[in-house]
């Protein structure tokens, strides 16, 4: 097999006629990132190992109806990230970023700081949580994910400029929930 194809490329020649190596391929070339979205979701590593099974699973039944509407990669990307929040929905646990915390700093300093930065975190949880799922969505793809907006454009059937729109308004939500949270 031409590992030098694209994924799409590599669908449209091998998956009819040699299929099994055109999963392991495919597998290959994204188990890592599929494994690290679902762990940075789920905060545990058995559970994202075993999304990332359950996922790979569910895109190969249905990679045969993969229209190339947008590229595989985006494609495997959106099924991820919406099956392990699915999963942590339907567990009732959403997952949080817990800070680090240092078992080595011991100065005043070193305290203030940890406790600013928790505050912070806890303040920008909050603000966040006041955001739309939709909201929240649309900023974890662009600033958490690197997702472009012409891929996330493609991924929710939006006009570029809808995507920028909505972009800038959850921007400015955030601003102005922080700015009022942090004065008072």
């Amino acid at each position: 097999m031409d590992t030098a194809m694209t994924d799409e490329e590599m669908i449209r020649h091998y998956l009819p006629h040699n299929t099994t190596q055109c999963f392991e391929t495919l597998y290959n070339r994204y188990v890592n990132k599929v494994y690290h979205r679902c762990l940075q979701m789920t905060k545990d590593s058995d559970k994202a190992e075993d999304f990332t099974q359950d996922i790979f699973i569910k895109v190969f039944g249905k990679l045969e109806g993969f229209q190339q509407r947008s590229s595989f990669s985006t494609w495997l990307y959106s099924i991820s990230y919406n099956y392990c929040a699915d999963q942590l929905r339907l567990a009732k646990r959403f997952s949080t970023t817990q800070l680090e915390e240092s078992h080595e700093s011991t100065t005043y300093e070193d305290s203030m700081e940890t406790q600013l930065r928790e505050e912070t975190y806890q303040v920008m949880q909050q603000v966040i949580g006041t955001l739309s799922a939709q909201e929240r969505t649309i900023l974890r793809l662009k600033y958490e994910d690197g997702l472009s907006i012409d891929e996330i454009a493609q991924l929710y059937d939006l006009k570029i400029s809808a995507v920028k729109m909505r972009l800038k308004r959850s921007r400015a939500k955030v601003q102005q929930l922080c700015t009022q949270r942090f004065s008072d």
